[in-house]
Protein backbone atom coordinates (compact mmCIF):
# COMPACT_ATOMS: atom_id res chain seq x y z
CA UNK A 1 0.00 0.00 0.00
CA UNK A 2 1.29 3.45 -1.04
CA UNK A 3 1.19 5.61 1.70
CA UNK A 4 -0.74 8.83 1.98
CA UNK A 5 0.82 12.14 0.25
CA UNK A 6 0.84 14.13 3.34
CA UNK A 7 2.80 11.68 5.49
CA UNK A 8 5.71 11.44 3.00
CA UNK A 9 6.04 15.32 3.10
CA UNK A 10 6.36 15.60 6.62
CA UNK A 11 9.02 13.04 6.65
CA UNK A 12 10.71 14.95 3.57
CA UNK A 13 10.28 17.90 5.44
CA UNK A 14 11.86 16.72 8.87
CA UNK A 15 14.93 15.36 6.57
CA UNK A 16 15.32 18.60 4.73
CA UNK A 17 15.30 20.07 8.38
CA UNK A 18 18.05 17.94 9.09
CA UNK A 19 20.57 18.59 6.00
CA UNK A 20 19.26 21.93 4.24
CA UNK A 21 20.52 24.96 4.57
CA UNK A 22 17.76 27.28 6.33
CA UNK A 23 16.03 30.01 3.78
CA UNK A 24 17.97 33.03 3.36
CA UNK A 25 17.22 36.92 3.39
CA UNK A 26 19.17 39.80 2.87
CA UNK A 27 17.92 43.28 2.92
CA UNK A 28 19.36 46.24 0.67
CA UNK A 29 21.43 47.74 3.77
CA UNK A 30 24.82 47.94 2.60
CA UNK A 31 25.75 46.97 6.39
CA UNK A 32 24.73 43.55 5.26
CA UNK A 33 27.26 43.33 2.21
CA UNK A 34 28.82 46.69 1.38
CA UNK A 35 29.94 47.98 -2.19
CA UNK A 36 33.55 46.30 -2.93
CA UNK A 37 35.56 48.34 -5.44
CA UNK A 38 37.12 45.47 -8.07
CA UNK A 39 41.01 45.31 -7.33
CA UNK A 40 42.99 47.74 -10.05
CA UNK A 41 39.50 49.52 -11.13
CA UNK A 42 38.16 52.62 -9.43
CA UNK A 43 34.65 52.31 -11.56
CA UNK A 44 33.93 49.04 -10.88
CA UNK A 45 32.09 47.75 -7.31
CA UNK A 46 30.85 44.78 -6.28
CA UNK A 47 28.19 43.39 -3.97
CA UNK A 48 28.63 40.26 -2.70
CA UNK A 49 25.32 38.55 -2.34
CA UNK A 50 25.99 34.42 -2.50
CA UNK A 51 29.19 32.44 -1.88
CA UNK A 52 28.38 28.44 -3.19
CA UNK A 53 31.41 26.84 -2.55
CA UNK A 54 30.34 23.36 -3.18
CA UNK A 55 28.88 24.67 -6.86
CA UNK A 56 31.76 27.11 -7.54
CA UNK A 57 29.32 29.95 -8.11
CA UNK A 58 28.33 33.62 -7.12
CA UNK A 59 25.87 35.95 -7.04
CA UNK A 60 26.64 39.78 -7.40
CA UNK A 61 25.70 43.13 -8.34
CA UNK A 62 27.96 44.21 -10.25
CA UNK A 63 27.95 48.33 -10.55
CA UNK A 64 29.97 50.15 -12.99
CA UNK A 65 29.97 53.75 -12.73
CA UNK A 66 29.98 56.07 -16.03
CA UNK A 67 32.57 55.05 -18.50
CA UNK A 68 33.55 51.97 -16.43
CA UNK A 69 34.06 49.15 -18.21
CA UNK A 70 34.95 45.42 -16.77
CA UNK A 71 38.18 44.19 -18.67
CA UNK A 72 37.73 41.28 -21.34
CA UNK A 73 37.48 38.16 -19.61
CA UNK A 74 36.06 34.64 -20.50
CA UNK A 75 34.10 32.25 -18.71
CA UNK A 76 34.14 28.98 -18.10
CA UNK A 77 30.53 28.28 -16.89
CA UNK A 78 27.45 29.83 -17.61
CA UNK A 79 26.09 33.67 -16.42
CA UNK A 80 22.90 34.73 -15.93
CA UNK A 81 22.40 39.05 -15.51
CA UNK A 82 18.95 40.85 -14.76
CA UNK A 83 20.17 44.34 -15.20
CA UNK A 84 18.73 46.51 -12.29
CA UNK A 85 19.54 50.04 -13.32
CA UNK A 86 21.59 52.09 -16.18
CA UNK A 87 22.78 50.13 -19.34
CA UNK A 88 25.91 48.26 -20.47
CA UNK A 89 26.71 46.32 -23.40
CA UNK A 90 29.70 43.98 -24.80
CA UNK A 91 32.00 45.87 -26.94
CA UNK A 92 32.02 42.62 -28.97
CA UNK A 93 28.21 42.25 -29.21
CA UNK A 94 25.37 44.43 -30.92
CA UNK A 95 22.83 44.70 -28.12
CA UNK A 96 22.52 47.39 -25.23
CA UNK A 97 20.78 45.78 -22.10
CA UNK A 98 18.72 48.26 -19.56
CA UNK A 99 16.92 47.74 -16.87
CA UNK A 100 14.91 44.71 -16.30
CA UNK A 101 16.75 42.89 -19.24
CA UNK A 102 17.92 39.30 -18.82
CA UNK A 103 20.77 37.95 -20.30
CA UNK A 104 22.39 34.46 -20.65
CA UNK A 105 25.80 33.30 -21.31
CA UNK A 106 27.54 30.33 -22.51
CA UNK A 107 30.72 28.81 -21.18
CA UNK A 108 34.21 29.68 -23.31
CA UNK A 109 32.68 33.13 -24.74
CA UNK A 110 34.83 36.40 -24.27
CA UNK A 111 34.00 39.64 -24.03
CA UNK A 112 34.34 43.25 -22.67
CA UNK A 113 31.83 44.75 -20.36
CA UNK A 114 30.97 48.71 -21.10
CA UNK A 115 29.12 51.23 -19.36
CA UNK A 116 29.29 54.92 -20.86
CA UNK A 117 26.27 55.77 -18.78
CA UNK A 118 26.76 53.42 -15.47
CA UNK A 119 24.78 50.52 -14.49
CA UNK A 120 23.94 47.77 -11.76
CA UNK A 121 23.38 44.59 -12.82
CA UNK A 122 22.68 41.17 -10.86
CA UNK A 123 24.71 38.51 -11.97
CA UNK A 124 25.25 34.52 -11.31
CA UNK A 125 28.02 32.98 -12.28
CA UNK A 126 29.00 29.65 -12.68
CA UNK A 127 32.92 28.47 -12.43
CA UNK A 128 35.44 30.27 -13.31
CA UNK A 129 36.46 33.53 -15.32
CA UNK A 130 39.96 34.48 -17.04
CA UNK A 131 40.91 37.83 -17.52
CA UNK A 132 42.66 38.09 -20.63
CA UNK A 133 45.47 40.69 -22.55
CA UNK A 134 45.26 41.45 -26.19
CA UNK A 135 46.74 38.29 -27.05
CA UNK A 136 44.65 35.93 -24.98
CA UNK A 137 47.00 35.70 -22.18
CA UNK A 138 45.08 35.09 -18.96
CA UNK A 139 46.47 37.80 -16.27
CA UNK A 140 44.18 36.26 -13.30
CA UNK A 141 41.77 34.16 -12.68
CA UNK A 142 38.32 34.71 -10.20
CA UNK A 143 35.90 32.05 -9.15
CA UNK A 144 33.78 31.74 -5.56
CA UNK A 145 37.22 31.59 -3.56
CA UNK A 146 38.51 35.06 -5.25
CA UNK A 147 34.73 36.18 -4.52
CA UNK A 148 35.22 34.99 -1.21
CA UNK A 149 38.48 36.70 -0.61
CA UNK A 150 37.42 39.58 -2.15
CA UNK A 151 34.48 40.16 0.63
CA UNK A 152 36.66 38.56 3.84
CA UNK A 153 39.87 40.85 2.76
CA UNK A 154 37.54 44.04 2.48
CA UNK A 155 35.38 43.44 5.74
CA UNK A 156 38.51 42.83 7.61
CA UNK A 157 40.63 45.98 6.44
CA UNK A 158 37.79 47.88 6.98
CA UNK A 159 36.96 46.18 10.51
CA UNK A 160 33.22 45.43 9.19
CA UNK A 161 31.39 42.21 10.25
CA UNK A 162 31.32 39.00 8.11
CA UNK A 163 28.04 38.38 6.78
CA UNK A 164 27.75 34.59 7.09
CA UNK A 165 24.72 34.48 5.70
CA UNK A 166 26.26 34.86 2.37
CA UNK A 167 28.03 31.57 2.68
CA UNK A 168 26.15 28.59 1.14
Amino acid sequence: MIESYIPIEEKLDTRRDQFALEEGYLSMSEEESPWIPFPGNDKVWIRHLSFDVRNNAAVNILRVDAGGSLGRHRHRGPVTGFTLEGSWYYEEYDWVAKPGDFIRESPGRTHTLMSENGMKTLFHLNGSEEFLDEDDRILFIIDVYWFIDHYLSYCEEHNLPINQKLFL
